[in-house]
């Protein structure tokens, strides 16, 4: 079981102190349709089968200053409470500047971003704004789960 998946658990715990919880994960069909408008909007993208397991658990996340982007609004079956940031849309935001396009954008706090880097072919944490490198990773596990922990911090 990836480390993030535990985490999870803690964060529900103390969302759960303030009468909230984790947002509902999304469905197979509202993946297809991220895939398929990712193909579209951002080009020949793939995404991580690990970022699809983060989404199969919980659709994005907004815990402590941490943001993991969900699937976008738009594309949801139901309605949601709870504004949810879109991988796109969020994406689209950061492509406004050509050096950003090297990257996909997973998530971001009050002081990085959370990506993969297609020019390296590694995940990395990125000091926001200069983009500097903060942290390599290996996976977007490992990627994911540190950027939990200093949330939980």
């Amino acid at each position: 079981m990836p480390q993030w998946k535990e985490l999870l658990i803690e964060v529900e715990k103390i969302e759960s102190k303030y009468d909230s919880s984790l947002r509902n994960p999304v469905s197979n069909s509202e993946i297809i349709k991220m895939k398929q408008t990712i193909q579209k909007k951002l080009g020949n993208i793939i995404i991580p089968e690990s970022y699809i397991e983060f989404l199969n658990n919980v659709n994005g996340l907004d815990f402590n200053g941490l943001v993991i982007y969900g699937v976008d609004e738009t594309l949801l079956d139901n309605e949601v409470d709870e504004e949810v940031q879109g991988f796109i849309e969020t994406n689209e935001i950061w492509y406004e500047n050509d050096w950003q396009k090297q990257y996909i954008f997973f998530g971001d706090s009050d002081t990085a971003w959370y990506c993969y880097d297609l020019n390296e072919g590694v995940y990395v944490e990125l000091d926001k704004p200069s983009g500097t490198l903060i942290k390599s990773f290996d996976s977007f596990d490992s990627m994911v789960s540190d950027a939990l922990e200093a949330s939980l911090l």
